[in-house]
Protein backbone atom coordinates (compact mmCIF):
# COMPACT_ATOMS: atom_id res chain seq x y z
CA UNK A 1 0.00 0.00 0.00
CA UNK A 2 1.64 3.69 -0.67
CA UNK A 3 0.38 6.82 0.13
CA UNK A 4 0.97 10.81 0.50
CA UNK A 5 1.04 13.75 2.49
CA UNK A 6 1.77 17.39 1.37
CA UNK A 7 2.68 20.54 3.44
CA UNK A 8 3.43 23.86 2.40
CA UNK A 9 3.39 27.28 3.17
CA UNK A 10 4.38 30.99 1.36
CA UNK A 11 7.86 31.37 3.33
CA UNK A 12 10.96 33.55 1.99
CA UNK A 13 12.58 31.94 -1.20
CA UNK A 14 14.76 29.31 -0.93
CA UNK A 15 16.76 27.89 -4.23
CA UNK A 16 17.16 24.80 -3.72
CA UNK A 17 15.91 20.82 -3.32
CA UNK A 18 16.73 19.65 0.22
CA UNK A 19 16.19 16.05 0.62
CA UNK A 20 15.22 14.71 4.13
CA UNK A 21 14.55 10.58 4.40
CA UNK A 22 13.20 9.51 7.83
CA UNK A 23 12.87 5.72 7.97
CA UNK A 24 13.47 2.48 6.51
CA UNK A 25 10.45 0.19 6.06
CA UNK A 26 7.82 0.00 2.72
CA UNK A 27 6.18 2.72 2.16
CA UNK A 28 2.15 3.52 1.80
CA UNK A 29 1.28 7.08 2.21
CA UNK A 30 1.92 10.62 0.96
CA UNK A 31 1.68 13.65 2.87
CA UNK A 32 2.09 16.91 0.74
CA UNK A 33 1.81 20.11 2.84
CA UNK A 34 1.53 23.85 1.00
CA UNK A 35 -0.09 27.02 1.54
CA UNK A 36 -2.67 27.10 -2.14
CA UNK A 37 -3.21 24.69 -4.63
CA UNK A 38 -4.27 27.65 -6.89
CA UNK A 39 -1.37 26.66 -9.68
CA UNK A 40 -3.70 25.51 -12.49
CA UNK A 41 -0.79 23.07 -13.98
CA UNK A 42 0.24 21.84 -10.51
CA UNK A 43 -1.95 21.38 -7.41
CA UNK A 44 -5.13 21.56 -9.60
CA UNK A 45 -3.76 19.05 -12.11
CA UNK A 46 -3.36 17.01 -9.15
CA UNK A 47 -6.60 16.68 -7.29
CA UNK A 48 -8.13 16.26 -11.41
CA UNK A 49 -6.08 13.21 -11.29
CA UNK A 50 -6.74 12.24 -7.73
CA UNK A 51 -10.79 12.58 -8.52
CA UNK A 52 -9.52 9.92 -11.73
CA UNK A 53 -8.49 7.75 -9.09
CA UNK A 54 -10.37 8.42 -5.55
CA UNK A 55 -13.05 5.66 -6.31
CA UNK A 56 -10.22 3.17 -7.27
CA UNK A 57 -8.26 2.93 -4.43
CA UNK A 58 -7.45 6.39 -2.63
CA UNK A 59 -8.33 8.01 0.58
CA UNK A 60 -8.00 11.15 0.23
CA UNK A 61 -8.17 14.46 2.61
CA UNK A 62 -7.67 18.05 2.16
CA UNK A 63 -7.04 20.69 5.40
CA UNK A 64 -6.99 24.39 4.67
CA UNK A 65 -6.91 26.83 1.61
CA UNK A 66 -8.66 24.59 -0.95
CA UNK A 67 -8.68 27.96 -3.32
CA UNK A 68 -10.54 25.61 -6.20
CA UNK A 69 -13.46 24.39 -7.35
CA UNK A 70 -16.55 23.43 -7.73
CA UNK A 71 -16.18 20.44 -5.18
CA UNK A 72 -17.66 17.97 -8.05
CA UNK A 73 -14.65 18.52 -10.11
CA UNK A 74 -11.90 18.37 -7.45
CA UNK A 75 -13.20 15.67 -4.92
CA UNK A 76 -11.92 14.84 -1.44
CA UNK A 77 -13.23 11.99 0.86
CA UNK A 78 -12.48 14.40 3.65
CA UNK A 79 -12.21 18.14 3.24
CA UNK A 80 -11.78 20.92 5.55
CA UNK A 81 -11.46 24.13 4.01
CA UNK A 82 -13.07 27.74 3.46
CA UNK A 83 -15.72 26.08 1.70
CA UNK A 84 -17.25 24.33 5.12
CA UNK A 85 -15.61 26.28 7.56
CA UNK A 86 -13.04 29.59 8.56
CA UNK A 87 -9.76 29.38 6.53
CA UNK A 88 -8.56 31.18 9.51
CA UNK A 89 -9.62 28.03 11.56
CA UNK A 90 -8.61 25.45 9.21
CA UNK A 91 -5.55 27.17 7.75
CA UNK A 92 -3.71 29.52 10.52
CA UNK A 93 -4.94 27.51 13.57
CA UNK A 94 -2.35 24.65 14.14
CA UNK A 95 -4.13 23.15 16.93
CA UNK A 96 -7.25 22.89 15.27
CA UNK A 97 -5.10 21.80 11.78
CA UNK A 98 -3.56 19.15 14.34
CA UNK A 99 -6.93 17.73 15.66
CA UNK A 100 -7.87 17.46 12.27
CA UNK A 101 -5.29 15.28 10.88
CA UNK A 102 -5.80 13.31 13.95
CA UNK A 103 -9.27 12.91 12.91
CA UNK A 104 -8.86 11.78 9.30
CA UNK A 105 -5.88 9.57 10.19
CA UNK A 106 -8.18 7.50 13.36
CA UNK A 107 -11.23 7.19 9.97
CA UNK A 108 -8.39 5.80 8.31
CA UNK A 109 -6.90 3.47 10.94
CA UNK A 110 -10.61 2.81 11.19
CA UNK A 111 -11.41 1.97 7.59
CA UNK A 112 -8.52 -0.56 7.75
CA UNK A 113 -9.85 -2.61 11.22
CA UNK A 114 -13.37 -2.67 9.55
CA UNK A 115 -12.01 -5.50 7.20
CA UNK A 116 -12.45 -3.59 3.71
CA UNK A 117 -9.56 -3.09 1.35
CA UNK A 118 -7.18 -1.33 2.84
CA UNK A 119 -6.61 1.61 0.69
CA UNK A 120 -3.87 4.17 0.72
CA UNK A 121 -4.14 7.86 1.96
CA UNK A 122 -3.55 11.39 0.32
CA UNK A 123 -3.24 14.21 3.03
CA UNK A 124 -3.46 17.43 1.68
CA UNK A 125 -2.09 20.24 4.56
CA UNK A 126 -2.70 23.68 2.70
CA UNK A 127 -1.31 26.41 5.95
CA UNK A 128 -2.69 29.99 4.89
CA UNK A 129 0.11 31.51 6.98
CA UNK A 130 1.70 33.57 6.04
CA UNK A 131 -0.26 35.72 3.66
CA UNK A 132 -1.51 38.74 4.35
CA UNK A 133 -5.14 39.57 6.01
CA UNK A 134 -4.70 43.24 6.50
CA UNK A 135 -7.61 44.21 3.46
CA UNK A 136 -9.80 41.29 4.76
CA UNK A 137 -9.09 40.96 8.41
CA UNK A 138 -7.29 44.10 9.67
CA UNK A 139 -8.13 43.21 13.18
CA UNK A 140 -5.50 40.98 13.66
CA UNK A 141 -2.68 42.86 11.82
CA UNK A 142 -1.73 42.69 8.74
CA UNK A 143 -0.71 39.50 8.39
CA UNK A 144 -2.86 38.05 10.90
CA UNK A 145 0.09 37.97 13.23
CA UNK A 146 -2.23 38.85 16.23
CA UNK A 147 -4.53 36.07 15.61
CA UNK A 148 -4.84 33.22 18.38
CA UNK A 149 -1.75 35.40 20.93
CA UNK A 150 -3.92 35.13 23.27
CA UNK A 151 -4.56 38.67 23.86
CA UNK A 152 -7.93 40.51 24.28
CA UNK A 153 -10.42 39.34 21.55
CA UNK A 154 -8.00 37.82 19.74
CA UNK A 155 -8.80 33.91 20.82
CA UNK A 156 -5.67 31.44 21.86
CA UNK A 157 -4.10 28.91 19.86
CA UNK A 158 -2.59 26.28 22.54
CA UNK A 159 -0.19 24.83 20.56
CA UNK A 160 1.59 28.27 19.52
CA UNK A 161 3.36 30.42 21.70
CA UNK A 162 4.35 33.79 19.62
CA UNK A 163 7.50 34.58 19.05
CA UNK A 164 7.58 38.40 18.45
CA UNK A 165 10.50 40.48 16.27
CA UNK A 166 11.16 43.99 16.36
CA UNK A 167 12.28 45.56 12.47
CA UNK A 168 15.52 46.09 13.53
CA UNK A 169 16.21 42.36 14.33
CA UNK A 170 14.64 41.14 10.11
CA UNK A 171 16.86 40.69 7.70
CA UNK A 172 15.13 42.87 4.71
CA UNK A 173 15.54 40.61 1.01
CA UNK A 174 17.22 42.83 -1.62
CA UNK A 175 13.73 42.93 -3.34
CA UNK A 176 12.14 44.51 -0.49
CA UNK A 177 12.54 48.42 0.60
CA UNK A 178 14.95 48.81 3.29
CA UNK A 179 12.68 51.74 5.25
CA UNK A 180 11.08 51.31 8.63
CA UNK A 181 7.64 50.48 6.92
CA UNK A 182 8.71 47.27 5.08
CA UNK A 183 10.88 46.19 8.25
CA UNK A 184 7.79 46.61 10.75
CA UNK A 185 5.38 44.62 7.59
CA UNK A 186 8.26 41.81 7.48
CA UNK A 187 8.60 41.83 11.62
CA UNK A 188 4.55 41.48 11.45
CA UNK A 189 5.17 38.39 8.69
CA UNK A 190 7.63 36.54 10.97
CA UNK A 191 5.78 36.16 13.91
CA UNK A 192 2.87 34.89 11.72
CA UNK A 193 5.42 32.33 10.24
CA UNK A 194 6.63 31.60 14.00
CA UNK A 195 3.00 30.26 13.88
CA UNK A 196 3.90 27.49 11.14
CA UNK A 197 8.18 27.11 11.91
CA UNK A 198 8.68 26.90 15.41
CA UNK A 199 11.35 24.51 16.19
CA UNK A 200 10.48 21.26 17.73
CA UNK A 201 13.05 19.24 18.19
CA UNK A 202 10.92 16.04 19.03
CA UNK A 203 10.63 15.32 15.66
CA UNK A 204 14.31 15.58 14.43
CA UNK A 205 14.13 11.44 13.60
CA UNK A 206 11.14 12.73 10.86
CA UNK A 207 14.38 14.48 8.62
CA UNK A 208 16.80 13.16 9.85
CA UNK A 209 19.06 9.66 11.00
CA UNK A 210 20.35 9.85 14.27
CA UNK A 211 23.65 9.41 13.55
CA UNK A 212 23.13 12.47 10.62
CA UNK A 213 24.41 16.02 11.29
CA UNK A 214 21.84 18.04 12.85
CA UNK A 215 19.87 20.11 10.60
CA UNK A 216 17.48 22.97 11.28
CA UNK A 217 14.31 22.02 13.77
CA UNK A 218 11.66 21.35 12.14
CA UNK A 219 8.36 23.58 12.30
CA UNK A 220 5.38 23.86 14.80
CA UNK A 221 2.59 23.67 12.61
CA UNK A 222 4.56 21.68 10.78
CA UNK A 223 6.24 19.41 13.25
CA UNK A 224 2.36 18.72 14.94
CA UNK A 225 0.91 17.18 11.48
CA UNK A 226 4.26 15.17 11.89
CA UNK A 227 4.16 13.78 15.12
CA UNK A 228 0.20 12.86 14.08
CA UNK A 229 1.55 10.98 11.53
CA UNK A 230 3.86 9.71 13.92
CA UNK A 231 1.48 8.65 16.38
CA UNK A 232 -1.33 6.77 13.34
CA UNK A 233 2.05 5.24 12.85
CA UNK A 234 2.82 6.00 9.64
CA UNK A 235 6.04 7.71 10.11
CA UNK A 236 7.87 4.88 8.47
CA UNK A 237 5.79 4.47 4.99
CA UNK A 238 4.93 7.96 4.26
CA UNK A 239 6.11 10.09 1.57
CA UNK A 240 6.32 13.36 3.21
CA UNK A 241 6.62 16.90 0.53
CA UNK A 242 6.76 20.31 1.61
CA UNK A 243 6.93 23.42 -0.55
CA UNK A 244 5.26 26.43 -1.48
CA UNK A 245 3.58 28.48 -4.46
CA UNK A 246 5.16 31.46 -4.71
CA UNK A 247 7.00 34.67 -3.20
CA UNK A 248 6.47 36.78 -0.65
CA UNK A 249 4.37 39.61 -0.76
CA UNK A 250 5.65 42.24 -1.40
CA UNK A 251 6.66 44.29 -4.23
CA UNK A 252 8.73 41.92 -6.90
CA UNK A 253 8.04 38.76 -4.71
CA UNK A 254 4.17 37.18 -5.25
CA UNK A 255 2.96 37.58 -8.97
CA UNK A 256 6.17 38.05 -9.93
CA UNK A 257 8.52 35.55 -12.30
CA UNK A 258 11.74 36.99 -11.13
CA UNK A 259 13.50 34.40 -8.72
CA UNK A 260 11.89 36.45 -5.53
CA UNK A 261 8.79 35.37 -6.96
CA UNK A 262 9.54 31.56 -7.98
CA UNK A 263 12.14 30.67 -5.98
CA UNK A 264 10.56 28.36 -3.08
CA UNK A 265 11.76 25.81 -0.85
CA UNK A 266 10.82 22.49 -2.08
CA UNK A 267 11.98 19.71 0.63
CA UNK A 268 11.02 15.44 0.29
CA UNK A 269 11.26 13.25 2.74
CA UNK A 270 11.16 9.89 1.51
CA UNK A 271 11.16 6.31 3.75
CA UNK A 272 12.69 4.02 0.68
CA UNK A 273 16.04 6.95 -0.09
CA UNK A 274 18.08 6.69 2.40
CA UNK A 275 21.00 7.62 -0.17
CA UNK A 276 20.53 11.43 0.05
CA UNK A 277 19.25 12.22 3.51
CA UNK A 278 20.15 15.04 4.52
CA UNK A 279 21.80 16.37 1.21
CA UNK A 280 20.37 19.05 -1.21
CA UNK A 281 20.26 19.51 -4.92
CA UNK A 282 21.51 21.89 -7.34
CA UNK A 283 18.45 20.41 -9.58
CA UNK A 284 15.73 22.65 -11.02
CA UNK A 285 12.47 21.47 -10.28
CA UNK A 286 8.97 23.30 -10.23
CA UNK A 287 5.35 22.46 -8.93
CA UNK A 288 4.95 21.20 -12.02
CA UNK A 289 7.10 18.01 -10.92
CA UNK A 290 4.39 17.87 -7.83
CA UNK A 291 1.68 15.62 -9.85
CA UNK A 292 4.42 13.48 -11.60
CA UNK A 293 6.51 12.53 -8.38
CA UNK A 294 2.79 11.32 -6.40
CA UNK A 295 1.80 9.00 -9.62
CA UNK A 296 5.32 7.15 -9.47
CA UNK A 297 4.92 7.33 -5.27
CA UNK A 298 1.72 5.34 -6.10
CA UNK A 299 3.04 3.69 -9.24
CA UNK A 300 0.52 4.50 -11.42
CA UNK A 301 -0.15 6.18 -14.82
CA UNK A 302 -1.23 9.39 -15.59
CA UNK A 303 -4.92 9.11 -17.00
CA UNK A 304 -5.36 9.27 -20.91
CA UNK A 305 -7.04 12.31 -22.10
CA UNK A 306 -7.17 14.95 -25.01
CA UNK A 307 -8.21 18.79 -24.85
CA UNK A 308 -9.00 20.81 -27.44
CA UNK A 309 -6.34 18.90 -29.93
CA UNK A 310 -7.26 15.52 -29.88
CA UNK A 311 -3.54 14.25 -29.14
CA UNK A 312 -3.08 12.88 -25.31
CA UNK A 313 -2.17 15.29 -23.04
CA UNK A 314 1.13 14.82 -21.28
CA UNK A 315 2.91 16.26 -18.34
CA UNK A 316 5.89 18.20 -18.83
CA UNK A 317 7.23 18.09 -15.11
CA UNK A 318 9.08 14.79 -13.66
CA UNK A 319 9.26 12.49 -11.11
CA UNK A 320 11.55 14.06 -8.48
CA UNK A 321 12.10 10.16 -6.42
CA UNK A 322 15.10 9.80 -8.65
CA UNK A 323 16.57 12.82 -7.78
CA UNK A 324 16.73 11.02 -4.06
CA UNK A 325 18.68 8.63 -5.19
CA UNK A 326 21.38 10.52 -7.01
CA UNK A 327 21.89 14.06 -8.88
CA UNK A 328 19.91 14.47 -11.56
CA UNK A 329 21.17 16.80 -14.44
CA UNK A 330 18.05 18.73 -14.50
CA UNK A 331 18.49 22.49 -15.72
CA UNK A 332 15.56 23.97 -16.94
CA UNK A 333 12.90 25.03 -15.71
CA UNK A 334 9.36 26.90 -16.86
CA UNK A 335 7.20 29.54 -15.31
CA UNK A 336 3.78 31.19 -16.90
CA UNK A 337 1.46 33.59 -15.09
CA UNK A 338 -1.62 35.61 -16.60
CA UNK A 339 -3.41 37.11 -13.85
CA UNK A 340 -3.50 36.89 -9.77
CA UNK A 341 -6.69 38.59 -9.67
CA UNK A 342 -9.28 39.15 -12.45
CA UNK A 343 -8.03 42.32 -12.99
CA UNK A 344 -5.03 41.72 -13.21
CA UNK A 345 -4.51 40.40 -16.93
CA UNK A 346 -0.41 40.29 -17.51
CA UNK A 347 0.43 37.21 -19.16
CA UNK A 348 4.05 36.43 -18.20
CA UNK A 349 5.89 33.46 -19.54
CA UNK A 350 9.58 32.30 -18.46
CA UNK A 351 12.51 29.77 -19.03
CA UNK A 352 15.11 28.80 -16.91
CA UNK A 353 18.32 27.28 -18.05
CA UNK A 354 21.34 27.67 -16.64
CA UNK A 355 22.58 30.18 -15.54
CA UNK A 356 20.15 31.88 -17.84
CA UNK A 357 16.77 33.25 -17.23
CA UNK A 358 14.25 34.58 -20.24
CA UNK A 359 11.24 36.71 -19.29
CA UNK A 360 8.47 37.41 -21.86
CA UNK A 361 5.88 39.82 -20.49
CA UNK A 362 3.18 39.71 -22.94
CA UNK A 363 1.47 42.64 -22.24
CA UNK A 364 4.63 44.93 -21.69
CA UNK A 365 3.02 48.50 -23.04
CA UNK A 366 0.96 48.08 -20.03
CA UNK A 367 1.52 49.34 -16.26
CA UNK A 368 2.15 45.86 -13.85
CA UNK A 369 -0.97 45.73 -12.37
CA UNK A 370 -0.84 45.21 -8.18
CA UNK A 371 -3.07 42.78 -6.39
CA UNK A 372 -5.30 44.12 -3.25
CA UNK A 373 -3.74 43.08 -0.22
CA UNK A 374 -0.44 44.12 -1.47
CA UNK A 375 -1.71 47.85 -2.50
CA UNK A 376 -2.89 48.72 1.17
CA UNK A 377 -0.13 46.86 2.60
CA UNK A 378 2.55 49.36 5.08
CA UNK A 379 5.60 48.28 2.09
CA UNK A 380 3.60 49.23 -0.80
CA UNK A 381 1.65 52.21 1.00
CA UNK A 382 5.23 53.81 1.83
CA UNK A 383 6.51 53.17 -1.20
CA UNK A 384 3.83 55.09 -3.04
CA UNK A 385 3.92 57.74 -0.47
CA UNK A 386 8.19 58.09 -0.88
CA UNK A 387 8.06 57.88 -5.05
CA UNK A 388 5.64 60.97 -4.92
CA UNK A 389 7.18 63.30 -2.47
CA UNK A 390 10.45 62.23 -3.86
CA UNK A 391 12.01 60.71 -0.91
CA UNK A 392 14.75 57.95 -1.15
CA UNK A 393 12.62 54.68 -1.72
CA UNK A 394 15.81 52.11 -0.36
CA UNK A 395 14.34 50.01 -3.19
CA UNK A 396 16.73 48.56 -5.68
CA UNK A 397 14.50 49.68 -8.80
CA UNK A 398 12.04 52.85 -9.15
CA UNK A 399 8.31 52.28 -8.79
CA UNK A 400 8.18 53.15 -12.92
CA UNK A 401 10.73 50.15 -13.97
CA UNK A 402 9.45 47.82 -11.69
CA UNK A 403 5.89 48.87 -13.94
CA UNK A 404 7.20 49.25 -17.36
CA UNK A 405 8.71 46.27 -18.44
CA UNK A 406 10.45 45.07 -21.66
CA UNK A 407 9.10 42.59 -23.62
CA UNK A 408 11.84 40.79 -23.70
CA UNK A 409 14.10 40.06 -20.50
CA UNK A 410 16.78 37.75 -20.02
CA UNK A 411 19.45 37.73 -16.88
CA UNK A 412 22.60 36.34 -16.14
CA UNK A 413 21.33 34.71 -12.42
CA UNK A 414 25.27 33.98 -12.08
CA UNK A 415 26.71 37.65 -11.98
CA UNK A 416 23.59 39.07 -11.25
CA UNK A 417 21.25 37.28 -9.12
CA UNK A 418 19.24 40.37 -8.54
CA UNK A 419 18.18 40.27 -12.17
CA UNK A 420 18.58 44.36 -12.64
CA UNK A 421 20.85 44.38 -15.93
CA UNK A 422 18.64 42.99 -19.16
CA UNK A 423 20.84 41.44 -21.07
CA UNK A 424 18.08 40.79 -24.40
CA UNK A 425 19.36 43.17 -26.55
CA UNK A 426 23.44 42.39 -25.77
CA UNK A 427 24.58 41.68 -28.81
CA UNK A 428 26.96 39.32 -27.06
CA UNK A 429 24.10 37.25 -25.81
CA UNK A 430 21.62 37.07 -29.03
CA UNK A 431 22.78 33.31 -29.10
CA UNK A 432 21.64 32.48 -25.54
CA UNK A 433 18.49 34.55 -26.63
CA UNK A 434 17.43 32.79 -29.78
CA UNK A 435 18.38 29.69 -27.61
CA UNK A 436 15.97 30.32 -24.50
CA UNK A 437 13.23 31.67 -26.65
CA UNK A 438 13.22 28.57 -28.82
CA UNK A 439 13.12 26.18 -25.74
CA UNK A 440 10.35 28.48 -24.45
CA UNK A 441 8.32 28.48 -27.46
CA UNK A 442 8.61 24.74 -27.84
CA UNK A 443 6.84 24.48 -24.15
CA UNK A 444 4.09 26.54 -24.97
CA UNK A 445 3.51 24.67 -28.19
CA UNK A 446 3.67 21.29 -26.41
CA UNK A 447 1.50 22.17 -23.16
CA UNK A 448 -1.23 23.97 -25.76
CA UNK A 449 -1.13 27.68 -24.24
CA UNK A 450 -3.44 30.02 -25.57
CA UNK A 451 -0.90 32.83 -25.50
CA UNK A 452 1.66 31.20 -27.82
CA UNK A 453 1.02 33.51 -30.49
CA UNK A 454 0.70 36.41 -28.17
CA UNK A 455 1.26 39.35 -28.59
CA UNK A 456 1.81 40.31 -32.19
CA UNK A 457 -0.45 37.30 -33.30
CA UNK A 458 -3.46 35.17 -33.24
CA UNK A 459 -3.43 31.54 -32.85
CA UNK A 460 -5.70 29.82 -35.36
CA UNK A 461 -6.16 26.19 -34.37
CA UNK A 462 -9.45 24.65 -35.98
CA UNK A 463 -7.63 22.92 -38.23
CA UNK A 464 -3.84 23.11 -38.85
CA UNK A 465 -2.47 25.24 -35.77
CA UNK A 466 -0.19 28.16 -36.89
CA UNK A 467 0.10 31.74 -35.95
CA UNK A 468 -1.65 34.33 -37.86
CA UNK A 469 0.14 37.98 -38.06
CA UNK A 470 -1.41 40.61 -36.19
CA UNK A 471 0.48 43.19 -38.02
CA UNK A 472 0.40 45.76 -34.82
CA UNK A 473 3.86 46.77 -35.10
CA UNK A 474 4.80 44.51 -32.09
Amino acid sequence: MYSFLILSNLVTPKENLNIFSSATSSSDSCLFLSDTVSKPYSMAALTTVLKYYVNLFLFSCIIGKKHVGPSAVFPFDFAYTEENGSVLQVGRNITRIKLLVRKFLQEHRQEERSGGETRPFFLYVAFHDPHRCGHSQPQYGSFCEKFGNGESGMGRIPDWKPQHYTPEQVKVPYFIPDTPAARADLAAQYTTVSRLDQGDSALYSLCCPPTHTPLPLLPAGIGLVLQELRDAGFENDTLVMYSSDNGIPFPNGRTNLYDSGVAEPMIISSPEHRERWGQTSDAYVSLLDITPTVLDWFSVPYPPYSLTRGSLVHLTGHSLLPALSSEPGWDTAYSSQSLHEATMYYPMRSVRHGRYVLLHNLNYRSPFPIDQDLYVSPTFQDLLQRTQTGTPTHWFKTLRQYYYRERWELFDTYSDPAEQTNLASDPGHKAVLELLKGQLLKWQWETEDPWVCAPDAVLEDKMEPKCRPLYNEL
